[in-house]
């Protein structure tokens, strides 16, 4: 007797994730995420239709689960529909894989390395010690890390706002570990030139999001101008959405979000879009367990991937709440030498505590980034 999708569960759990079960008639389960930070009641509004599509469906079909949901519910893409897709889209090959005993990437071919090289973030925004960070940091096995470029950034900051952002970059670089710089879109065009040209002698690895996704014309402009890798993708959700970032050549490093852009099954097919555009692929990953194990199954199959994010000890976790805080199998993440290990175990390779899930979960959080202010009262981006 062919299986069937019987249950779909949501779980929004602290700090900030929402987690997502399916279970089917014979008594399967997979889990992924579908954390869409600060609209996590939103996304589960739309796991909520999704149901009415998948109940009965054969969970094996996964690929006809992903077109069902996305192409018939008439209005296409955006945050939340592809939070809620990639969830579902996680959990299915979760529970594909482990029906057949082997992890998520021996179904997209099998690995094409043994190690995925890893960074964690420092902070660097509302400035704290950021060199003191990357000691601990490097006593923790990582050889790179991310941190915020800026603070909150008016239109047109002063030369002194400039020079400070590149010697917080500068003190991390003298520690001897290799750094990310994230502008977080905080950034508007008349400021992005002047700060890619005051980092750019600290040699960092990417600058990520240096102005939003909205101006492709601008982040060409700035490409034409600048030695510095630039990265792009997190509110990017799907491969029509990278789509212009590639063909006009302004991105060096695709960043989807496995959680925010369709799941296992559409990044990885940004992944290989990006290949043929000599791009590289790193995704973007600051949130929970789950959406970080399919990150790495996908980076354990894809040729263009570098470099994959992590958020061990991230300042939105707590020291009661961090990224293996609900998993039954911590070491999978255990970071040597700049990098982890190949998952090894069945589906995504989380052993999930399933009663804890549902502990935290009677408490939904309502986390909400912070709303930023400047000095004459304006709105800025976070």
């Amino acid at each position: 007797m062919t299986d069937s999708i019987a249950l779909i569960e949501c779980f929004p759990v602290r700090p900030r994730w929402l987690f997502v079960r399916i279970e089917t008639k014979q008594g399967a389960v997979g889990w992924g995420e579908a954390t869409l930070e600060g609209h996590v009641e939103s996304v589960m509004g739309s796991i909520d239709a999704a149901r009415d599509r998948l109940i009965g469906h054969d969970p094996d079909r996964i690929e006809d689960a992903w077109q069902l949901l996305y192409r018939l519910g008439f209005y296409r893409g955006g945050p939340v529909l592809m939070s809620a897709i990639s969830g579902i889209d996680q959990a299915l090959w979760d529970l594909k894989a482990r029906k057949l005993g082997v992890p998520v990437y021996e179904l997209l071919g099998g690995r094409v390395r043994d190690l995925i090289p890893v960074y964690a973030w420092i902070g660097g925004d509302r400035p704290h010690d950021v060199a003191a960070a990357a000691v601990a940091r490097k006593a923790q096995g990582f050889t790179a890390v991310k941190m915020n470029g800026v603070e909150d950034m008016g239109w047109l900051e002063t030369a002194a706002h400039v020079d400070a952002v590149a010697e917080r970059i500068a003190l991390v670089r003298e520690t001897g570990i290799d750094v990310g710089v994230d502008f977080h879109g905080r950034v508007h065009k008349p400021m992005a030139r002047a700060l890619l040209a005051a980092i750019a002698p600290h040699r960092p690895l990417f600058a990520e999001e240096v102005v939003l996704g909205e101006h492709p014309d601008a982040l060409l402009q700035l490409s034409q101008q600048t030695t510095v890798p630039l990265a792009m993708g997190e509110r990017l959700y799907s491969r029509w959405d990278f789509r212009p970032f590639l063909e006009n050549g302004s991105i060096d490093i695709a960043q989807p979000d496995l959680a925010h852009a369709g799941g296992i099954s559409e990044c990885r097919r940004i992944a290989a879009m990006a290949e043929t555009y000599d791009v590289a692929f790193a995704p973007h990953c600051p949130i929970g367990p789950l959406a970080l194990a399919a990150c790495l199954n996908l980076a354990a199959a894809t040729p263009n991937f570098v470099i994959q994010e992590i958020s061990l000890g991230i300042h939105y976790n707590g020291p009661s709440e961090d990224l293996t805080t609900l998993m039954k199998n911590p070491d999978i993440f255990a970071v040597s030498d700049g990098a982890v290990q190949v998952p090894s175990g069945p589906g995504l390779g989380v052993e999930i505590d399933d009663e804890a899930v549902r502990d935290m979960a009677r408490n939904p959080h309502r986390w909400r980034n912070p709303a930023w202010r400047g000095p004459n009262g304006e709105l800025r981006e976070w």
